[in-house]
């Protein structure tokens, strides 16, 4: 069958920082194409909504497949799939990914039956099957047999795990503008994942629900092979926590070292990972590693309990020091709440002003799949899919709501007085004129762009759109939240970890309340 993947359009905060490799919908592309269909990948990050179109009415897929790992793209998604099914009425059009594994159902009644099915969890390990069946028999009814499978007959049984991360690769190959892809100053910059899930329980996120608390690594063989296959000189490692486990961590690196592979790295990890484990990160500074970002969340105590981070405000500045100590540029997460006076953005300011690192400024989002959607006592003041991108305000706000953005925005302004324009030319004039030899621009073109984004009336503008699609009201109000309710692959246990007993240990001590492993 001729198969259409596709990745939805960049987002707020990815139109100036980032433009991300779509790994998750190449690794798709590829699980179809080894079943023996004939598969081609668009990026609507990189191309637009007429070079889809254009390829639907002369291709002619029998499939699309879409992927959805952001709320705010959901809208984009639902129009597409209908303007899809009445260019091509016959079309078997899905979707999967992170958010619409939590909010299926609501993706299905909004599509109208443009979108025949969601598939949730993990893709791979059942997309084969879907298509097979598909392809026989579209009955809503019959597709739901399959695991993680959701249409408008309701849903399968829970989603399966793939058997073996070392089996699974993506299709870089299918992928139109490569060259597109960069974050920060790695230009191009290409993505590799070393792990999947999280063992951790943030009250804010999403990715430890999603993978019921588990966590799976690649083989350090199967990973220095794929590295070795990437032609980019630089690479994000899209892990959500990097090197948890210590060894896994050194083995990929020897392998690195000892394939001679050269490349510069961008990672995510926590500062109490970074600390435990500063071995390992030293190793790979040898390496290439340049980039981290550590999801500090807050610099109060109150904060960090408000966000389970179990992590001291001593232990993250501790982190930021050998960060600094190796030569490796840090970016840091801030989470404003919605409660915030003028007062603590300005103290914010200020702390940002003081340290050399990288600061981002996020908003205090509830999520469909995240604990705070069930626990956050404050009501929603939309349902809006579009500004659940945590650069909207979507509680209650302490300020006026243009006070609350003006505020955000001057605080987001001290990122780009740092690290953006002029001053970031003269800091980066020897990496900008290696871009540019090699014809790489993405880097120099963000450097100009946050006025033109990060503005208090686009942003306001923004909640006075009319609301196309809503999705549902989050459950009744609860202090304490079963997490097995939250799952989308079910917890395994400890046995889902593949972790050593001491960093097991040590993820259960740096948890809130050392609770009992699920």
């Amino acid at each position: 069958m001729k198969i259409l993947a596709a990745h939805p359009s960049s987002l707020m905060y990815t139109k100036i920082f980032l433009r991300l490799e779509p790994l998750g919908i190449e690794t798709i592309a590829a699980e179809l194409r080894r079943s023996g269909h004939d598969v081609r990948l668009i990026d609507l990050q990189v191309d637009d909504h007429a070079a889809y179109f254009r390829e639907i009415e002369s291709w002619r897929p029998d499939v699309v497949a879409f992927s959805c790992n952001y709320l705010a793209n959901i809208p984009e998604i639902v129009d597409l799939a209908k303007a899809t099914k009445d260019r091509l009425p016959d079309v078997f059009f899905f979707v999967g990914g992170h958010s619409a594994s939590f909010v299926a159902a609501d993706m299905i009644a909004h599509s109208d039956g443009a979108i025949d099915c969601v598939l949730k969890g993990e893709g791979e390990a059942t997309v084969a099957r879907l298509i097979e069946a598909a392809a026989s028999d579209r009955d809503p009814a019959s597709l739901i047999e399959l695991p993680g499978v959701v249409t408008a007959a309701g849903a399968g049984p829970a989603p399966a795990f793939v058997r073996n991360l070392d089996d699974h690769h993506p299709a870089r190959d299918l992928l139109r503008h490569r060259r597109k892809y960069f974050i920060g100053v790695l230009d191009p910059c290409a993505s590799i994942e070393f792990s999947r899930g999280c063992p951790w329980d943030c009250s804010f996120c999403s990715a430890w629900t999603f993978y019921g608390r588990s966590y799976r690594v690649k083989s350090a063989e199967a990973s220095v092979d794929e590295l070795a296959s990437i032609r980019e000189p630089g690479v994000f490692i899209v892990d959500d926590v990097a090197f948890i486990q210590a060894e896994h961590g050194m083995a990929i690196g020897e392998g690195i070292a000892r394939r001679g592979i050269r490349k510069q790295y961008y990672l995510e990890t926590r500062g109490d990972v970074l600390l435990r484990n500063k071995d390992v990160f030293r190793f790979w500074k040898t390496l290439g590693l340049q980039y981290m970002f550590l999801g500090v969340e807050a610099i109060d105590e109150d904060g960090l309990k408000r966000f389970r981070k179990r992590v001291t405000l001593s232990k993250n500045f501790e982190a930021l020091e050998f960060a600094r100590s190796l030569g490796i540029m840090v970016a840091i997460n801030i989470i404003a709440d919605p409660s915030w006076d003028h007062q603590q953005f300005e103290v914010i300011r200020q702390w940002c002003l003081e340290i050399p690192e990288i600061v981002n400024i996020s908003v205090n989002t509830p999520y469909p799949g995240t604990e705070s959607w069930v626990t956050e006592a404050r009501k929603l003041t939309t349902r809006d899919y579009r500004l659940f991108d945590i650069q909207h305000a979507v509680l209650p706000t302490k300020l006026p709501l243009h006070e609350f953005y003006g505020e955000l925005v001057r605080t987001q302004q001290v990122l780009n007085r740092k690290h953006l324009g002029w001053r970031a030319v003269g800091a980066l004039a020897g990496i900008l004129a290696n871009n540019l030899s090699r014809g790489q621009t993405n880097t120099l073109r963000m450097l100009w762009k946050f006025n033109s984004v990060f503005n208090p009336q686009l942003q306001l503008a923004d909640h006075r759109q009319t609301v196309k699609y809503e999705m549902s009201t989050p459950p009744p109000h609860r202090d304490v939240v079963d997490p097995n309710t939250l799952y989308i692959h079910p917890a395994r246990g400890r046995r889902g970890r593949a972790i050593d007993a001491d960093t097991e240990n040590f993820v259960e001590q740096t948890r809130i309340n050392g609770k009992p492993a699920v």
